[in-house]
């Protein structure tokens, strides 16, 4: 991992492991898997964090990105990863790019990765880290996220990094039977819970209230 501070990057791991002990009763999971955690050890958090906030990049905290939106903490971005039980070959659809640092933990673990940004400033930098770091099974497109994107679904998992008011339907039809959506509901500023939402055989669906947590909002225009 290149740039890191071991030491640092120890901390945060340990940290991560921590919180996952500490929910595991409301999460369900106990400890993450290998797979996840070897994401969360290679990519590089502090490529995906501004100059400025690079002394802080392997701190256990959301860190601002510019244009009001933030780069979620290290733990949280590692449970919702651990929620959609993706594997290689699973087409990932994520709603929020951002930094683009959610995105290169799933491509990290083998997934097809189509992420939608609604800010162009952030999209444009995103996909031009991503290139830069050798991610070659990512899809990005400037665009809002409430209608998912219809012409590349459905897929096998469906990760929102921005709090909806409620459950977008559209992200519900573009999930195969069986996928998993992960996506905090709430009002912006107020009490949001993020929810494991999964696809039934039959078109319906069945939801799991997981953890609360405090996310920026989802835009729909």
């Amino acid at each position: 991992m290149s740039g890191a501070d071991p030491g640092a990057l120890k901390r945060l791991m340990a940290e991560i492991a921590e919180d996952t002990s500490r929910t595991a009763g409301e999460t369900g999971r106990s400890e993450l898997s290998p797979s996840v955690l070897g994401a969360m050890m290679d990519v590089p958090r502090q490529q995906f964090v501004p100059a400025g906030e690079a002394a802080s990049a392997f701190d256990n905290r959301p860190l601002p990105i510019g244009h009001g939106q933030t780069i979620s903490q290290p733990f949280v971005a590692a449970l919702m990863t651990e929620l959609l039980d993706i594997g290689p070959g699973d087409k990932v659809l994520e709603l929020g790019t951002g930094s683009g640092y959610q995105t290169a933990v799933l491509a990290h673990l083998g997934a097809s990765v189509y992420s939608l940004e609604i800010i162009p400033q952030l999209a444009d930098a995103a996909a031009k880290r991503l290139a830069r770091l050798g991610h070659k099974n990512v899809h990005l497109q400037t665009a809002q996220g409430w209608d998912g994107w219809p012409s590349e679904a459905p897929f096998d998992a469906i990760l929102v990094t921005a709090a909806a008011v409620r459950t977008p339907p559209a992200l519900i039809h573009q999930l195969k039977p069986g996928g998993r959506l992960i996506v905090p509901i709430g009002e912006p500023g107020g009490h949001q819970m993020l929810m494991r939402i999964v696809k039934t055989e039959d078109g319906g669906f069945e939801e799991e209230r997981i953890l609360s947590v405090a996310f920026v909002p989802l835009v729909q225009d």
